[in-house]
């Protein structure tokens, strides 16, 4: 299970802490900035690069994101 994926020039990652929320790093994992903190989606355990998106499971099923993790759309 992948708990952070490189997309491009950035590190996307589940926070270790709050599983809700979906972070990213422009500085290698330096400093992290909230890319995504609603827990509508509920808890993220994985994320995966599919190429055009970005697959994430949740307690409340798998979600896609087009752009790098901002907004997740539940896949059915």
């Amino acid at each position: 299970m992948a708990q952070m994926i490189v997309k491009g020039k950035e590190m996307i990652r589940i926070n270790p802490t709050t599983k809700t929320k979906i972070e990213y790093s422009t500085n290698d994992g330096r400093s992290w900035m909230a890319r995504s903190t609603t827990a509508s989606y509920g808890d993220f355990s994985d994320l995966t690069d599919n190429s055009k998106e970005i697959l994430g499971m949740t307690s409340k099923g798998l979600y896609y994101s087009t752009n790098e993790g901002r907004s997740w759309m539940k896949r059915s």
